[in-house]
């Protein structure tokens, strides 16, 4: 549904009614005060834009994160969207973005310290020229929507917790194309990039075990 001329409303309907017709709830919808199913952040939005009448335009780049509550458990994930034929840049930083995820999730052992996640992230997303916002981070999902450890993008290898078996953690890489630097908008949900320029994110639920993570939710590609 990400193409020109089709409002963000319209996806935030349209996901609400897949995840009720596969027998789930979907986890954004009234979450502390939050009034949609879906949060679509477009182009310097980073993350909590509210779907409303926007008209998606070509050469937009559009971030769709999902939550779906299902048999007492949530699950929570993300991607960043080409409207059309978007800028090589713009791609680059959705390539970019959605790769940070998969050089973090190596580090995502059993034995292994969050950290080291977290600083593989930094370490590819800032190699590539982006920045990695700091206010917000992944977190531990499961019968609740924000369990504890927090997930940064960002931080020095060895340390956090240590990962073990059965964690179930979302990680969600939010990558800017200038500075690190943002703002919150007057809505009290819309996050901005701060210098005006795009922002991507992605974003997976995965569950530790003995040997490589599992991923419990993987996003259109």
């Amino acid at each position: 549904m990400v193409k020109p001329g089709v409002t963000t409303q319209e996806i935030d309907r349209a996901v609400c009614r897949f995840i009720r017709s596969q027998g789930a709830e979907p986890s954004f919808l009234n979450y502390n005060g939050y009034p949609a199913s879906v949060c679509i952040s477009v182009n310097d939005e980073v993350i909590h834009g509210i779907p409303g009448k926007r008209v998606l335009r070509e050469g937009d780049i559009v971030s769709v994160d999902v939550g779906a509550y299902i048999g007492g458990y949530h699950g929570d994930c993300a991607a960043t969207y080409a409207c059309g034929k978007i800028s090589e840049e713009a791609q680059r930083l959705i390539d970019v973005t959605r790769q940070s995820f998969f050089e973090g999730i190596k580090y995502a052992r059993e034995g292994g310290r969050l950290s080291d996640v977290s600083h593989a992230i930094e370490e590819y997303v800032e190699g590539n020229g982006f920045s990695v916002v700091r206010e917000y981070v992944g977190h531990g999902i499961g019968r609740n929507m924000h369990e504890s450890p927090e997930v940064p993008n960002f931080g020095i290898a060895g340390h956090g917790p240590k990962l073990l078996r059965g964690m179930t953690l979302a990680v969600e890489p939010m990558v800017n194309a200038g500075t690190a630097a943002i703002r919150q908008m007057p809505d009290g949900w819309t996050v901005k990039t701060r210098d005006g320029k795009y922002a991507a994110h992605y974003e997976n639920t995965i569950l530790i075990t003995s040997d490589e993570p599992e991923l419990l939710t993987v996003p259109a590609p």
